[in-house]
């Protein structure tokens, strides 16, 4: 082995790189994006029991799954939008891609005040006079404090008769992310990277016509970002490589150094 591998090891058994888990645990109760009625609909989330140590299979426990490739804590690939049609699906993301250096850009507060809240370009590039420049071929991670409302379908979709009411990125915001700025992709803690407001948006989901067809990747429902320094940490995001998938559940961790 290596000696960067050795030493990466070492870190993790003495506790100087911590792994923080920034993923939504997956069950029935996972919220889901709700669309209008005319439009299909994503699965929650589903076990079905094969066996449970009994005649069934007296030895083993185990589950069928169901679920939507957009469901819970999940990766969004380039042709999960018509921006991105004929770009690369979930499984043939090359893996390199999967660690990469990530970035978080806390408006968590303002976020308090307004649900509705858009980020804008003026919004990262005074984030980048503090802490440097976004990470070349990494990722930003965009904190909101969403996360503590994923206990609650609906306080985390928070609609009203208008709409859902969420934060994300304003239009020019998200084409300047998707085509200027040199990341890999967007990470929330909401249920998609757009704002609950965006399909009244010029475009509409500026985020997903901009990331997916600029070949970018989003990456949502992300749990703990609090919990990440604003620059310094590694991304580790492992979606399930589902052939022809458009996007797939994924178990999102970061490496911190203490």
């Amino acid at each position: 082995m290596s000696s960067v591998l050795t030493a990466l090891t070492d870190a993790l058994a003495d506790g100087s790189v911590e792994v923080v888990d920034l993923t939504a645990r997956l069950s029935s109760e996972t919220p889901v994006i709700q669309l209008p009625p005319e439009f299909g609909q994503t699965a929650r989330f589903e076990l079905e029991e094969i066996s449970a140590y009994d005649d069934r299979g007296p030895a083993w426990y185990w589950n069928n799954f169901r679920s939507g490739e957009h469901t819970g804590t999940h990766f969004d690939a380039p042709c999960h939008w018509v921006t991105g049609r004929g770009g690369l699906d979930v499984a043939s993301v090359p893996v390199g891609h999967l660690i990469r250096p990530a970035v978080v850009l806390d408006v968590s507060a303002r976020v308090a005040d307004d649900p509705d809240f858009l980020l804008e370009v003026d919004d990262i590039t005074t984030w980048e006079q503090e802490h440097g420049p976004l990470p070349d071929g990494g990722w930003l991670l965009y904190r909101t404090g969403w996360d503590a409302r994923s206990d609650s379908q609906e306080r985390f979709t928070n609609a009203d008769e208008t709409g859902p009411h969420t934060p994300g990125m304003s239009p020019e915001c998200a084409r300047w992310v998707a085509e200027e700025a040199p990341v890999i992709g967007v990470g929330v803690e909401t249920v998609g990277t757009d704002a609950g407001a965006a399909h009244s948006f010029d475009p509409p989901f500026p985020c997903h016509a901009s990331l997916m067809g600029s070949g970018k990747y989003g990456l949502t429902q992300l749990q703990n970002l609090a919990s990440l320094p604003p620059t310094g940490a590694v991304l580790v995001v492992g979606p399930l490589p589902i052939v022809t998938g458009s996007g797939a559940p994924a178990r999102a961790v970061a490496l911190v150094e203490r």
